[in-house]
């Protein structure tokens, strides 16, 4: 079991520096890993980001790369959990004909079904957004497919974790 692959998402804490996705996707290359999804924003810590990645991989495998980020990278902290100690939600947009919205019912108990939400409505084209896990946002897109999408966007995964992490404290005792 310990060599068997896995779904982790892994949490990278980091000043914003040029280059660094760059640097941090060319860990993951050299390992031969594929990165499933990578999305970066500001994180709670003013000034600092936080990069969520999430790869299928060995612990083993994992625990040598975020070593080497660690190293490697001008990184604050990288953790990896596994899915058991994440929330997590992926979202996505679908632009689609207007009148389908009107003129096929199905089209509306879908959208209700699927907990989505209308963002916007206009004479051509109306976008639906959803939030939730891949499989909820598979199971819409191919509901919808069925009557024709014009554009469908998905970000990757976003997380926080279960547990409170030491981040801030962390960087609490570095300022200090």
């Amino acid at each position: 079991m310990e060599n068997q692959e896995q779904l982790f998402t892994i949490s990278i804490y980091t000043e914003n520096n040029i280059g660094l996705l760059n640097r941090i996707s060319a860990i993951f290359q050299r390992r031969h890993v594929n990165i499933e999804s990578i999305n970066g924003s500001a994180s709670e810590i003013e000034e600092v980001s936080k990069w969520t990645i999430l790869v299928n991989i060995t612990e083993e495998n994992m625990k040598k790369i975020i070593g080497q980020i660690e190293k490697q990278v001008e990184v604050i902290k990288a953790y990896y959990h596994s899915d058991d100690e994440t929330i997590y939600q992926e979202s996505c947009l679908f632009k689609i004909e207007s009148d389908l919205l009107f003129e096929e019912p199905q089209i509306q108990n879908i959208i209700k079904e699927s907990n989505a939400r209308i963002v916007t409505v206009n004479k051509e084209f109306f976008v639906l957004e959803k939030s939730g896990r891949r499989s909820e946002v598979d199971l819409l897109y191919r509901e919808l497919s069925a009557h024709g999408i014009l554009q469908f966007n998905r970000s990757g995964r976003i997380a926080v974790t279960k547990e409170p992490m030491e981040i801030s404290k962390m960087l609490e005792a570095l300022n200090s």
